[in-house]
């Protein structure tokens, strides 16, 4: 604010700048959407290693594709996962069929028990066991606290060996700020309390003589020193309502919990129906991918094993969009899980590695194909494809994978689904189109401090400063066609773009032009034969 003049002398005023810096946002967080043995249900966790998947989601699993597309995204050069494990209860044979319980229980105590819960849906809720002990601070009486309830709680995870100590809680009175129920909710990641008894549970024995108190798991033993969790369940296969069911949006779960989330680039969905995607699955992934500006990476399905079943199938797929691309053929790996037999498995997990993975060398404006987009540990492909056949699907939009010797597997391949010639699509190319979002996502976040501002040619001046940094810092890396920046882009917010009745209505109008760099799909390489001696 200015400074009030009161006395002969010299004033000091710090003068803002008027720079508002826009900085790029990231382009290759990959959510995951799909099955997984433990973890949250319906809520996005953001992971940055293939470990720390194995530790809250239980790595891979016989049951779901998951895991394996979230190693192979990991192994492949990814970077940030968003993770959502979806579940689907089984139904018991009664009419009409209720949900069987899946969350682990265990219960301290006989006439008034304590029941604890596992803290996610899971048989991996059967490794837990629990342990109480009375050793305690001492009663504080302005809590309220009777001399007998304050108790110790200690969970264990025996797939993980962690292990959680809640100190000092009680089960009453209800108003207590240790109350369990609580606690559990707020400081456990493995552990709920079902049901509070109105007493606190008997403590645990001690350990036998050359055991620790984990160590004595038989359900009959007697005394025990701990409680085993029992009942949990995994559930049943995956169906499209578990994705895109009614209510699912509203909700924000299933495909719509990456709401919760504040980034998403690129979106994959490993298959869970057999072997597949269901098709209102892809049309909806589609359409959401273009709402948070993000491309969704299509599997091939599995009934493609030649280029005649994809070119009679690709009417079929359950997208067009520009904001999606699908890849053929499937990738061949070996199994840990079967002694390491080799099998079929879905290839956007390693897809999306390659994207992330040029992105952070090259920029997403580089195509992610060509001799650098190797594919990690795929000793082989599906189908092996020839130039001929890559002739024939290129053109329709399908990026293809083929085999170079010394190179080993690589993407071949950069085009939307609006990329077959016969669509003359603007969004064509996936740099292009992945560009013009990051363009979109950065600008969008960028300026929001435009929003109530005075509406004149200060902010103009500003905006037009800001949204012109940024685009030439672009053009500086290398994103955009043109040797000089007016031959690159443009940025124009002025008298022109805005009029008064704009003014009037509250509205700024920014127009940003970039012209993109299109990938060299096609070299073509004339070789001529010189006439021996002639003269010039």
């Amino acid at each position: 604010m200015p400074v009030q003049v009161s006395y002969p002398g010299v004033y000091i005023e710090e003068v803002p700048s008027g720079v508002r810096t826009i900085v790029g946002v990231s382009t290759s967080a990959t959510a995951f959407v799909g099955r997984a043995p433990r973890g949250p249900v319906n809520r996005p966790v953001t992971l940055t290693s293939y470990g720390a998947y194995e530790r809250v989601f239980g790595g891979l699993w016989k049951e779901s594709r998951l895991g394996f597309a979230v190693r192979d995204f990991f192994l492949n050069g990814g970077s940030t996962a968003v993770v959502v494990r979806l579940f689907h209860a089984a139904q018991t044979e009664d009419d009409p069929p209720e949900d069987v319980p899946a969350r682990s229980t265990a219960t301290l105590g006989t006439a008034d028990p304590l029941v604890l819960e596992a803290a996610d849906e899971g048989v991996w809720g059967d490794r837990l066991r629990v342990r109480v002990d009375h050793d305690t601070r001492d009663p504080d009486d302005a809590l309220g606290e009777a001399a007998d309830s304050l108790f110790n709680l200690t969970v264990r995870d025996g797939a993980t060996g962690a292990i959680e100590e809640h100190r000092n809680v009680v089960v009453t009175p209800e108003d207590h700020p240790r109350r369990l129920d609580l606690v559990l909710a707020n400081d456990s990641v493995l552990a709920r309390a079902l049901t509070l008894s109105d007493a606190r549970p008997d403590e645990h024995a001690d350990a036998a003589t050359g055991q620790t108190v984990w160590d004595d798991i038989e359900p009959a033993a007697d005394p025990q020193s701990s409680t085993a969790f029992a009942d949990g369940s995994d559930g049943v296969a995956l169906d499209d309502d578990d994705f895109i069911g009614t209510g699912l949006s509203d909700a924000k779960e299933g495909l719509f919990a990456l709401e919760r989330t504040d980034i998403v680039n690129l979106i994959v969905i490993p298959p869970y129906d057999g072997e597949d995607v269901g098709t209102d699955v892809i049309t909806a992934a589609a359409v959401y991918a273009e709402q948070r500006r993000a491309v969704y990476l299509v599997d091939s399905p599995s009934g493609w094993g030649s280029v005649a079943d994809v070119k009679s199938g690709l009417a079929g797929l359950g997208t067009s969009s520009r904001n999606a691309a699908v890849y053929f053929p499937r990738l061949r790996q070996t199994n840990p899980l079967r002694d390491r037999q080799v099998e079929t498995f879905a290839a956007t997990g390693a897809v999306a590695g390659v994207l992330a993975r040029t992105d952070a060398q090259r920029g997403v404006w580089k195509a992610p194909a060509g001799l650098e987009a190797v594919l990690n540990g795929v000793p082989e492909l599906s189908v092996g494809l020839t130039d001929a056949d890559i002739g024939l699907l290129n053109p329709l939009g399908v990026n293809c994978l083929r085999a170079f010797p010394g190179a080993g597997r690589v993407v071949w391949g950069a085009r939307t689904l609006q990329g077959a010639d016969r669509l003359a699509s603007e969004w064509k190319y996936l740099p292009v189109r992945r560009t013009a979002l990051f363009i979109e996502e950065s600008l969008f976040r960028g300026t929001q401090w435009v929003v109530f501002e005075p509406n004149d040619e200060p902010l103009w001046a500003q905006i037009r400063l800001s949204v012109g940094t940024f685009m030439d810092n672009l053009f500086r890396q290398g994103a955009f066609q043109g040797t000089t920046p007016r031959e690159a882009y443009f940025v124009k917010c002025d008298r022109e773009t805005t009029t008064q009745a704009d003014i009037d209505l509250g509205i700024v109008n920014i127009h940003v032009g970039f012209a993109p760099l299109k990938p060299a799909e096609f070299v073509v390489i004339r070789l001529q034969q010189l006439a021996g001696a002639s003269a010039a």
